[in-house]
């Protein structure tokens, strides 16, 4: 008989535990995420803590539980990468051998050309910027010039800023939708971002209309896996974006913030499916972690396991969540990118063993294994099925 009917795993973008081996060949020194917020007033975190958050191997901070309710595991990244679209195709079979391609000088000119005629607007900026800063220091001439704002950061992204007032939301759309065409192969980044924005220099701001188009996954996932079996793939947050939809069932949609994200995964629980609820909480990341924001980072983590408590007492019997990370955004490290790091697996359910420690394994794929595994379904990985060992 089948242990499992649901599986819900909750992604806390950017929740890292600690600096991996190879961290400094990507250019992070001592990073940890979870001790760096730990050390702040606001943090309070008693139902993850309850599960074993804190007896994870190497965290490094925080008190063990006496007994922990949970089973827990800390996971390293084997993909070459610390990116989102790379930590969460991780999470679900994917690794990634190659990194997906940066531009800390901009994109060439060659590239820059090809989007100009697509377009059939110029572009300024071409280099990378902070988000909010970019729409700032260029706002103005966008919207003078009617040009488009094109920008990268560290990761593997190409982002197109424009008022909303001269480039309607949808147009702007469109326009990520040819970049996302003409950027495959060798300029295959990740992720091609809508950023559009609002308001009068210099207090532009921007809205919440973001929206990411990525590649499509290079290989088979643990939704491809499910939905082969018929089985649900619910995605709530930007997770259907990341996996540019593929194999989602049905997608929640964007979420407004954390709390927004957790209250649709709360009514979800409601339903009557089986299969996966797959969520994204970015908050954790956007808000706080790239804007080195320590107590606010400390403050969302503490308003998450608030609602994980209801959440925790809505399981039924033949539910399974798993709480993980895509990569680690240390708020009290250096500068404004993400951070390589091991990520937490936290699972609790009725039929999951309490106070299990199953150690550290070398790569997020393990989840992706375990849900395949759970549900009967054929998944090529590098990761292996947890699925024996947690079944209590």
């Amino acid at each position: 008989m089948q242990a499992f009917k649901r599986a819900f795993i909750i992604v806390l973008d950017s929740f890292g535990i600690g600096a991996e081996p190879d961290a400094k060949e990507f250019g992070d020194g001592d990073c940890n995420t979870l001790r760096s917020i730990v050390a702040s007033k606001e943090y309070d975190t008693p139902n993850m803590k309850k599960i074993g958050l804190f007896n994870i191997d190497g965290v490094g901070c925080g008190t063990p539980e006496a007994q922990p309710i949970g089973a827990f595991a800390r996971l390293r990244e084997l993909s070459r990468g610390k990116d989102t679209t790379t930590g969460h195709w991780e999470i679900a079979g994917i690794v990634s051998e190659r990194p997906m391609p940066t531009y800390p000088d901009g994109f060439p000119p060659e590239v820059i050309a090809e989007l100009e005629k697509a377009f059939g607007r110029k572009i300024i900026c071409n280099k990378p910027y902070s988000g909010t800063q970019v729409i700032h220091d260029y706002g103005r001439e966008q919207k003078e010039t009617g040009a488009l704002i094109v920008y990268t950061s560290a990761d593997s992204v190409l982002q197109i800023a424009a008022h909303e007032d001269d480039v309607p939301v949808e147009q702007l759309y469109d326009y990520c939708r040819m970049a996302r065409k003409i950027m495959q192969g060798e300029h295959g980044v990740g992720r091609i971002i809508a950023r559009p924005y609002v308001g009068e220099y210099p207090n532009y701001t921007r809205t919440s209309r973001r929206h990411d188009f990525s590649l499509d996954p290079t290989g088979d996932t643990m939704m491809d896996a499910l939905v082969r079996k018929g089985l649900a793939t619910i995605g709530v947050g930007k997770i259907s974006d990341i996996f540019a939809g593929r194999s989602i069932s049905r997608t929640l949609g964007i979420n407004k913030n954390n709390e927004d994200g957790m209250e649709k995964t709360l009514k979800l629980m409601d339903e009557d499916f089986t299969g996966l609820a797959f969520v994204n909480l970015v908050d954790f990341d956007m808000q706080y972690g790239h804007r080195r924001n320590i107590d606010g980072y400390a403050k969302a983590a503490t308003v998450f396991d608030r609602q994980l408590g209801e959440f925790m007492a809505k399981m039924k019997d033949d539910d399974i969540l798993m709480i993980t990370a895509d990569h680690g955004c240390d708020p009290g490290a250096p500068g404004t990118d993400h951070t390589r790091e091991y990520v937490p697996l936290l699972m609790y359910g009725k039929h999951v063993k309490a106070g299990l420690n199953l150690g550290t394994y070398p790569t997020f794929a393990m989840i992706g294994a375990t849900i395949s595994d759970m549900f009967g379904a054929d998944l090529y990985t590098k990761g292996e099925s947890l699925l024996p060992r947690i079944i209590g």
